[in-house]
């Protein structure tokens, strides 16, 4: 039997480092001799002991998990490029990518390893592999900005022919029909997109990331399997199956990787970060179903910290920033308000006309944007209040400080940086309205922590009318 063992976007799953040593565990005890163990990107960041590590530990888990290849998602590129590059340099598991290039149009990573297909004997059979990233990449992390993202259908399919040529004159395959692969797979960091790649290129399953749902469905003979976010689930892809089938086990109940958890450990403490900012009586869930599914505590702790930090007249949060995890409760640490919010980028003030403030709140039901699942709430908001019919898509009502918004007026925003450079959430919101900006994110929620407290309330600010329960999901 030819089987892939796959994780992706395992990101906060560092930051408990047991959790991340069970997640190990469980990927050791399906793995095997007729199997190799495969990642689709966002494995390095983001997260509090990623940020400490500059995504290093994701070293250990390679090594732990005898990872053989991974592909680059969004969040590869929280350091920038020479930080990756540096990784992948010294990173046990290759690196597949077809269509990420570097700050001067090259394919990226080629000195320090980076490929654009491989080929791994497993069970006997030669299985090919492309790896292909999301083209908006770069829109979506202001450190990718250097770079540029090709059509990854087109790369792919040209990858595809490159390494079957190649695997042809080598004569390496054993397919006894005109493939000369046994097996063909696409590592795809695409979310939405491995669809497409399905309909459009001949492969026997696409594993996929970026979207954090989970996924596990036949698409045109193709299997699309997504194993969802923080090693909730790892995919065991039976390639021999027809057509390939993959079931999804969870970490809970495996044996831990051993050594993994105090080496994760030993990195986090280098950090220094258990100073307790507040004390929460009540839990406050941070679950992906809760910051995509309205109004919810986290949400508004984070944009009434963003507005205080510059006494703007609204503060906005975009859902998909949250990182998800365990709920806090009892002491919350500098480490737990990393772990919510672990990028390095500042709040910045933003000053826009009452009609763009009425749009960006439109956007947060995100109607007319392809970003996540088709029922994600992507904002939270402090001082103003929304309603929103979600069946005639359309904003019932939008007032900031309790009155309706003047489309003349001019209004200052609190955002995150990220929100001004991305076109995929808010697209509105640009560099061109940024008029100021305060300290680092997670050092914000820090200083409102210490001087107001974590005790938020579901105030009513948003309503959501004629909707469907959200599911989870992550930027």
């Amino acid at each position: 039997m030819v089987r892939l063992v796959h994780y992706s976007d395992i990101e906060n799953v560092f930051d408990a480092p047991e959790r991340a040593a069970r997640l190990a565990g469980r990927i050791r005890a399906l793995s095997g001799a007729d199997a190799a163990v495969v990642a689709t990107g966002d494995t390095t960041a983001p997260g509090v002991l990623s940020l400490v590590a500059t995504g290093r530990q994701v070293l250990d888990f390679y090594e732990a998990t005898d990872t053989v290849l991974d592909t680059f998602g969004n969040h590869e590129f929280d350091y920038g490029p020479d930080a990756i590059r540096e990784l992948v340099a010294d990173a046990p598991a290759t690196f597949v990518s077809a269509n990420v290039r570097d700050e001067a149009g090259e394919p990226f990573g080629r000195d320090e390893g980076v490929v654009p297909w491989a080929t791994r004997e497993v069970d006997g059979e030669t299985v090919g592999f492309v790896g292909v990233t999301d083209p908006a990449t770069d829109s979506l992390n202001p450190m990718a900005a250097d770079l540029s993202f090709d059509d990854p259908i087109a790369a792919a399919r040209d990858a595809l022919a490159e390494m079957r040529t190649a695997v042809a004159e080598r004569g390496e395959g054993g397919n006894v029909g005109a493939d000369p692969l046994d097996r063909v797979v696409v590592l795809s960091h695409l979310g939405a997109g491995d669809d497409d790649l399905a309909r459009e290129l001949d492969v026997d399953a696409v594993l996929g990331g970026h979207v954090h749902s989970r996924r596990n469905e036949v698409v045109d003979g193709t299997l699309l399997v997504r194993p969802g976010v923080n090693g909730e689930a790892v995919a065991e892809v039976d390639l021999d199956a027809d057509p390939p089938a993959a079931t999804l086990h969870e970490p809970d109940g495996a044996e831990p990787a051993p050594g993994l958890a105090d080496a994760l450990a030993e990195r986090m403490a280098a950090a220094d970060l258990d100073e307790t900012v507040d004390v929460v009586d009540e839990p406050i869930e941070r679950a992906g179903d809760v910051v995509h599914g309205g109004e919810c505590r986290v949400g508004n702790f984070v944009a009434d910290a963003f507005r205080w930090a510059h006494d703007a007249d609204v503060g906005l949060s975009n859902a998909g920033g949250l990182r998800q995890g365990d709920p806090w409760a009892g002491d919350v640490t500098k480490a737990d308000l990393i772990s919510l919010i672990p990028f390095e980028e500042p709040v910045a003030l933003a000053s826009v006309s009452g009609a763009e403030l009425h749009d960006v709140f439109r956007e947060m039901a995100a109607p007319d944007v392809d970003f996540g699942e088709d029922d994600w709430w992507h904002g939270h908001v402090s001082n103003a209040r929304v309603v929103w019919d979600d069946d005639a898509e359309l904003v019932l009502e939008a007032t900031v400080g309790g009155e309706p918004i003047d489309a003349d007026a001019r209004y200052t925003v609190a955002v995150s940086e990220y929100l001004l450079h991305s076109e995929h959430e808010f697209p509105t919101l640009a560099q061109r309205h940024r008029i100021d900006e305060a300290d680092i994110q997670y050092e914000v929620l820090a200083a409102y922590a210490r001087e107001h407290g974590i005790d938020p309330d579901i105030e009513g600010r948003i309503e959501i009318r004629n909707r469907a329960a959200a599911t989870d999901g992550s930027r």
